[in-house]
């Protein structure tokens, strides 16, 4: 009886710690400082390991490094075209682009994110054409393939492209695949060695070090990127797996957005994906030209955006928060998720309060219970605000775009939500061009046709046993 006494009350001590710790020391938002209290509070002990895994804040210390010289030349780069903004002597191609230059600062600043102009851009709406491209491009290498992927199943997608990699490791191509030890959790070992046997180096990014236990958990490479030849690239929301197909019975149609590009910007996607790679493998990508072989193909401005835990600001969000407020027509949201924070949410409310249409689109099913509903519960302040509200019914809504005023828009991989922008490690491409635009615009007015719109007298009647599974995931929300 002693020893569990001490036990306890060396739980609650450390409980009043680390209650300390969260307010003084570890700078979170308000929200979740509340929430981990509140866990702390009503389940002491079972609170303080879930922090452990869940709520420790990640070091922002050389997570993801790189040689010298290529990041010297990144440096360049950026400077040169932030003292070209400054000056006002920066050459847009589009004349209309040119009223974004703040955007273009925000992220140049910000995220060292180089504006390029000489990109093509593919949009794909549909996993069998996206995947069929893919598969295309990977048939055609010659020098190197670089995937990274948060989910990959050993499927018979997964198997598809497996086989394709194989093949082209025994041609001599360099194959490198990245996964996200979490997302990837049922990825199994067989599909990992055959592949590895095969010559294709395979890593998991923040891979358990003790088996069953990872301290990492909560922060998730929740980037989708591909490098064909340092030629070609794709970005966007589609993972590796036979639901992204519509295989999956619960979800039936995988509704997503994906691109892929050409030019400049592949370099930059490149890059991302060299720093993502040696942060989890002991065999370091060194800077080499083959790498960055990119060539000029059309004339889409495109600046390829990270953002991570390890940052000081919050890049992606940041730059959500700068399109909504230059909006003067409208602002088109599709996301699985919606759970914003203070700071976003007010930029669409006060958007839709100034006259703006604003319109977002979200899935009718969830794939997380207590996300989705969280997403419902945050809808409500959009509605009272005046925006309108779709409920995609063709299937699952996984796309993560935005547009604004047919003239800018953003294609990636992060949600509408606090996981994406503080927890999870992101990328987006931000486009600025009329035309992409117009067919992201497009893509959207034909899923409204797909789509039922909840209005403010059907939201208000929402049954009692739904608003509490709301107020509870709301109440949480910072911590999912």
């Amino acid at each position: 009886m002693g020893i569990l006494t001490f036990l306890l009350g060396a739980i609650m001590i450390l409980n009043i710690t680390l209650g300390i710790s969260i307010i003084f020391l570890e700078r979170k938002d308000a929200s979740s400082t509340w929430a981990w209290l509140m866990v702390l509070l009503f389940i002491p002990i079972a609170g303080f390991f879930l922090y452990l895994i869940f709520g420790k804040p990640i070091s922002k210390r050389r997570i993801f490094t790189w040689d010298t010289k290529a990041r010297l030349g990144v440096k360049t780069a950026v400077q040169s075209q932030l003292r070209a903004l400054e000056e006002e002597r920066f050459d847009f191609k589009h004349e209309e682009i040119a009223e974004y230059e703040e955007l273009v600062y925000l992220h140049l600043r910000n995220d060292d994110a180089i504006f390029t102009q000489d990109n093509k851009v593919e949009i794909f709406t549909d996993g069998e054409k996206k995947f069929n491209a893919l598969i295309q491009d990977l048939e055609k290498a010659t020098d190197h393939i670089h995937l990274l992927y948060y989910i990959i199943r050993s499927d018979q997608l997964g198997r598809r492209i497996a086989e394709v990699l194989i093949k082209k490791a025994n041609e001599g191509v360099e194959v490198r695949m990245l996964y996200d030890d979490m997302g990837s959790r049922s990825l199994s070992r067989k599909y990992i060695k055959r592949l590895r046997n095969a010559g294709v180096q395979m890593e998991a990014f923040f891979p358990s070090r003790i088996p069953k236990v990872n301290f990492k958990i909560n922060y998730r490479n929740h980037r989708k990127l591909a490098i064909i030849d340092g030629k070609v690239g794709y970005i966007g929301g589609f993972n590796i797996g036979d639901e992204y197909l519509g295989g999956n019975k619960k979800f039936g149609y995988w509704r997503d957005t994906h691109l892929r590009v050409y030019g400049d910007s592949v370099s930059h996607m490149q890059t991302r994906f060299i720093l993502d790679w040696n942060q989890a493998s002991r065999n370091d990508i060194l800077y080499e030209e083959r790498y960055y072989d990119a060539v000029p193909a059309g004339d889409v401005g495109v600046q390829i955006v990270s953002s991570g835990p390890d940052s000081d600001w919050e890049q992606i969000k940041n730059g959500y928060i700068k399109m909504i407020m230059s909006a003067s027509e409208y602002v088109y949201i599709q996301t699985p998720y919606y759970i914003p924070d203070e700071s976003l949410r007010d930029a669409l409310r006060i958007a839709a309060l100034s006259g703006v249409d604003v319109k977002i689109m979200i899935p009718n099913k969830p794939d997380h219970p207590f996300v989705y509903w969280a997403t419902l519960s945050s809808v409500g302040d959009l509605l009272e605000a005046g925006a309108e509200v779709y409920i995609y019914q063709n299937g699952f809504l996984h796309a993560k775009t935005i547009v604004v005023d047919g003239k800018i828009a953003s294609v990636g991989t992060a949600n509408i939500d606090v996981r994406s922008f503080r927890l999870n490690f992101e990328v987006n491409a931000f486009l600025y061009d009329k035309g992409l635009a117009g067919r992201l615009l497009d893509a959207f007015n034909e899923d409204v046709k797909l789509s039922t719109q909840m209005t403010k007298k059907l939201y208000d009647k929402r049954s009692l046993g739904v608003r509490f599974k709301e107020a509870i995931s709301r109440l949480i929300s910072p911590v999912l």
